[in-house]
């Protein structure tokens, strides 16, 4: 199974790879820095220079309803924010 669950593609994101060739990825939260590094290497034929990695909390959110208001939560995440080697990119939009 594949600790990388999908890669994070937002309008921050795109202008962080396009400037500072950091791409971000939603992982496993068992996965540590030296697995992820191994995965996106493999996965993107690139070389990862540097990984970093944070745990996003979830965000309290409500609506109101006809039945009333409604309250929940959404989910926690570990994000993954791989920097890349000068002049390697990821095009993530190749195989749609």
């Amino acid at each position: 199974m594949s600790l990388i669950i999908k890669p994070i593609v937002t309008e921050k994101m795109n202008a962080a790879g396009e400037k500072a060739n950091r791409y971000g990825f939603m992982v496993e939260r068992s996965a540590n820095k030296i697995e992820i590094k191994k995965e996106v290497e493999r996965m993107y034929n690139v070389e990862v220079v540097d990984v970093n990695t944070l745990i996003v909390a979830p965000k309290l959110k409500q609506r109101w309803t006809k039945s009333g208001l409604l309250r929940g939560k959404t989910n926690s995440y570990k994000k993954a924010i791989v920097t890349l080697k000068e002049g390697e990119t990821i095009d993530f939009y190749s195989n749609i």
